[in-house]
C-alpha cells in the first residue's frame, strides 16, 4: 500500500484546507486515517474512518475538521475549517486492515505516507 499527501499549505487562521491522501495498492476495506504531528510533539491522531464509514475525531478538531473517503477514486480528504495556528503540523494519511474501530492511535497503523506541512498564521 502506498499512500501520497497533498493539499496543505500556509493560511491564516480562521482559513480552511482539504487533504487528500491517494492510495494505491489498496482495498476498500482498510481502515484509514489522519494524524499530525508538530515539532518536539508526538504524533498524534486527529480523525480516523473506516469501510463503513464509521469516523471518530479527536476532541481538538470536533466540528472542524471532516474526514472522508472516495472508493471509486481511493482518496481520503480531510476537510479542516476554522483552523487555528496550534493546528500546525505536518499531516500524515495512514492505513490498516479492517476494524470496526476507528483508531487514533499511531501504532494501530501498518502503512503511511510521507506527510504534508500545514502551516497556519495568526
Amino acid at each position: 500500500v502506498q499512500l501520497v499527501e497533498s493539499g496543505g499549505g500556509s493560511v491564516q487562521a480562521g482559513g480552511s484546507l482539504r487533504l487528500s491522501c491517494e492510495a494505491s495498492g489498496y482495498t476498500s476495506s482498510y481502515s484509514m486515517g489522519w494524524f499530525r504531528q508538530a515539532p518536539g510533539k508526538e504524533r498524534e491522531g486527529v480523525a480516523a474512518i473506516n469501510s463503513v464509514f464509521r469516523s471518530t475525531y479527536a476532541d481538538f478538531v470536533k466540528g472542524r475538521f471532516t474526514i472522508s473517503q472516495d472508493n471509486a477514486k481511493n482518496t481520503l480528504y480531510l476537510q479542516m475549517n476554522s483552523l487555528k495556528p496550534e493546528d500546525s503540523a505536518i499531516y500524515y494519511c495512514a492505513a490498516r486492515s479492517w476494524s470496526w474501530v476507528a483508531s487514533l492511535v499511531p501504532d494501530d497503523y501498518k502503512y503511511w505516507g510521507q506527510g504534508t506541512q500545514v502551516t497556519v498564521s495568526s
